[in-house]
């Protein structure tokens, strides 16, 4: 299977070299040439499986020079990390379904996509014959920038990178500036997520970085959503969802489901597109945003306008203004014309915003919403009250936005809704919901314990004690040369 770019769909890649190389030159993203297509009965043989052999069968339809075998090893060295089941799915109510994605070692969905990523970039340079070191870069709003630290803990060769906003707080900011694992580094910048990400982008494709940090033995890669190594993880969420449904008789196979996406970069929106292309029996995605809504009114009207305020929420991980994952969704419904996709890009830079076809852009199974504060607030009481069942507020925004398309549409399609985080990340914003107030983030863990009896994992009970390693707080434009000085210091390591 060849892989392709959204910004020049003649080029054509293998998917190792789209794992090494992350994004393209000139910043495009890379998708398969084509989408295998599960059968019913593939996706039968799939329910008694554990999720790595699930992983694995995936995976490896998606990257063909892997073999089913390797990506097994992968998965299974991988998530023996976890907490028991990888991605359990919890009744929450007759036809409500919970996907807990956070039982990883830093407790959010990103430890799902990022913890093979490793393996699959170190197999993919052997495969390559390609013997330079790796240096994973990431910018984060939070999650996805520990889980990728954690990832690459004690990964020979390779070592990573993180950026994020320097106004980062509570147990979020703890976890990262905290890690301990000797190839981890991690810098705060004073700036908001979007314009970090957009800031390390650019680095990505710097040549003279590249140059550089050739010199040193290395090599920069991608360690988001952006790099296909991570994405395509997350269709394993969906595929794995569904076979539980089958699994527990909560669904026959073949019937159709919904899924609900806390999201703000829509890295996991497209990634249960993809699954669909592939032959999963979807009847709705539900797109779920806080005040940040800029993807609902895209999916409302098929306008997406930047020139907006950025709002700052009790669900941070989904504070932003431009998801990056937006760009393959377009590539796929505009037939993946990427002159097309040209125009929407040089839109979107001269003027801040674009537009499509509305109808075009729902692709017949899409819906969104938003949620405030308020209403995420009443997600986390409502649930705790009714059905016992306690939640963190990225993943109530999700619960508030499906409470009213479901009220406004009458729809009983059997429903899972993507819980993101482990109520403990966000302690302070969840016991505030349940009506106690703490200023201090680590009494507000034990005031959350002692309310809802809910297990506290020890990765965020060790935070308070752990002392703080990555202290550094830079410009934006200071970003390259923070790369370099971290390729300067892993030098320094090698040689010694």
């Amino acid at each position: 299977m060849k892989y392709t770019c959204t910004r020049n769909s003649k080029i054509e890649i293998s998917a190792s070299e789209a794992i090494v190389k992350g994004i393209s030159d000139d910043g495009g993203l890379f998708v398969p040439s084509s989408f295998p297509i599960f059968s019913l009965d593939d996706i039968k043989s799939l329910i008694n499986l554990d999720y790595p052999s699930r992983y694995a069968k995936i995976m490896s339809s998606l990257l063909d020079e892997f073999s089913y075998e390797e990506l097994f090893d992968y998965a299974n060295k991988a998530y023996s990390q976890f907490d028991g089941d990888v991605c359990p799915l919890v009744k929450v109510e007759d036809g409500l379904y919970m996907a807990e994605l956070w039982h990883g070692p830093t407790c959010s969905c990103e430890d799902v996509s990022l913890a093979t990523f490793p393996y699959l970039l170190r197999a993919s340079k052997k495969k390559l014959s390609r013997e330079d070191g790796s240096l994973a870069l990431i910018a984060t709003s939070g999650d996805d920038g520990v889980a990728a630290m954690e990832s690459f803990r004690g990964f020979e060769g390779a070592s990573v990178a993180a950026f994020y906003p320097s106004d980062l707080t509570g147990i979020q900011r703890g976890q990262i500036v905290t890690h301990d694992a000797k190839n981890a580094y991690a810098y705060g910048v004073r700036d908001e997520y979007d314009g970090i990400r957009s800031r390390l982008e650019r680095v990505l494709c710097d040549e003279d970085v590249a140059k550089a940090l050739k010199e040193r033995g290395l090599s920069a890669v991608a360690a988001n959503s952006a790099n296909w190594g991570v994405l395509a993880p997350k269709i394993v969420f969906y595929f794995s969802s569904y076979c539980d449904l089958v699994a527990s008789d909560e669904i026959t196979l073949g019937d159709k489901v919904n899924f609900v996406i806390p999201t703000g970069s829509f890295a996991t929106a497209i990634a249960g597109y993809y699954a669909y292309r592939m032959g999963l029996p979807v009847n709705e995605f539900i797109v779920a945003t806080n005040a940040n809504n800029i993807l609902v009114d895209f999916f409302n009207d098929g306008e997406f306008d930047v020139k907006r305020d950025l709002f700052k929420t009790s669900s941070p991980s989904m504070d932003v203004l431009m998801p990056c994952e937006l760009e393959r969704y377009i590539f796929e419904i505009t037939d993946r014309d990427d002159e097309e996709m040209t125009k929407v890009l040089e839109s979107l830079k001269k003027d801040g915003r674009f537009a499509l076809d509305k109808d075009s852009v729902r692709a017949d199974v899409f819906e969104a919403g938003w949620a405030d504060e308020e209403d995420t607030k009443n997600a986390i009481e409502t649930f705790f009250d009714l059905d016992d069942y306690i939640m963190d507020t990225h993943t109530a925004v999700a619960a508030s936005v499906y409470n009213d398309y479901s009220c406004e549409t009458d729809d009983e399609t059997p429903t899972v809704v993507f819980s993101t985080a482990n109520p403990y990340k966000f302690s302070q914003s969840v016991l505030n919901a349940l009506g106690s107030r703490e200023k201090d983030v680590y009494k507000s863990v034990v005031k959350l314990y002692n309310l809802t009896a809910l297990d506290c994992p020890q990765c965020i009970v060790d935070v308070e004690e752990n002392d703080e390693i990555h202290t550094e707080i830079i410009e934006r434009n200071e970003m390259k040369k923070a790369v370099l000085d971290t390729a300067d210091v892993i030098e320094n390591k090698t040689e010694k």
